[in-house]
């Protein structure tokens, strides 16, 4: 491998397959690598749910045919909670109507059974290297959205102090607004803004949601 993944960041990985033997020799192929955390071993498409949902692992390396659930049905279903989860398909299947589907369900490789430690591992690291970029872009997103939340508080500070109601005041607590995290007191002062600048319906809308929010803390 020319380019390599930082050692400091972990890709987590379930492996799903119903043959014991299979399961034991991935683990024991993925345990030199030390770009990898098995977090889960499944023995069935259910299982694999279930410890997906408790684990969240990045990657998924999932059997097509597996007893109570296949692996493409069990993959699909993580998505549901996960959706940026990858999956590696390892099956003795060979025929492109299976390859199909697999990349249907969003499958990133698909490894022949048996197949060797290099193979293994260098479809983790192609697959890791997608799931690392992604993570490290929702990171750069999540950073800007810090600052520019906290660029907003600062105006929303001054706008308070200054007790402007004007086209940019209401702009910035309606910015504020728009996070559903948003602290009760921007929340109260758009509602003041509301009332000032007549615009009842807006008003209406953010009542109800104060409403909710404090029948949601009575409970």
């Amino acid at each position: 491998m020319t380019d390599t993944i930082p050692v400091t960041d972990k890709l987590r990985v379930l492996i799903a397959d119903d043959v014991q033997e299979t399961r034991r020799s991935t683990r024991l192929m993925l345990a030199v690598n030390p770009l990898i955390e098995i977090v889960a071993i499944a023995r069935n498409g259910e299982e694999a749910v279930e410890l997906a949902r408790r684990q969240m692992p990045d990657i998924a390396l999932m059997d097509i045919n597996m007893p109570l659930k296949d692996g493409l049905t069990a993959f699909k279903e993580m998505t549901e909670f996960k959706p940026d989860m990858a999956c590696i398909v390892i099956s003795a299947e060979r025929d492109s109507e299976t390859l199909r589907k697999a990349m249907t369900v969003g499958a990133r490789e698909y490894l022949i059974k048996p197949f060797t430690v290099e193979e293994l591992n260098m479809a983790v690291h192609r697959v890791g290297k997608i799931v690392l970029e992604k993570r490290k872009q929702a990171a750069q997103a999540d950073q800007l959205r810090k600052q520019r939340e906290a660029y907003l508080k600062r105006l929303a500070h001054e706008y308070v102090n200054s007790r402007r109601t004007d086209d940019q005041a209401l702009e910035v607590f309606e910015q504020l607004a728009a996070n559903p995290q948003c602290e009760k007191r921007w929340l109260i002062t758009l509602s003041m803004i509301y009332v000032i600048r007549q615009k009842w319906a807006k008003l209406k809308v953010l009542a109800a949601r104060l409403e909710r929010q404090q029948s949601q803390k009575t409970t």
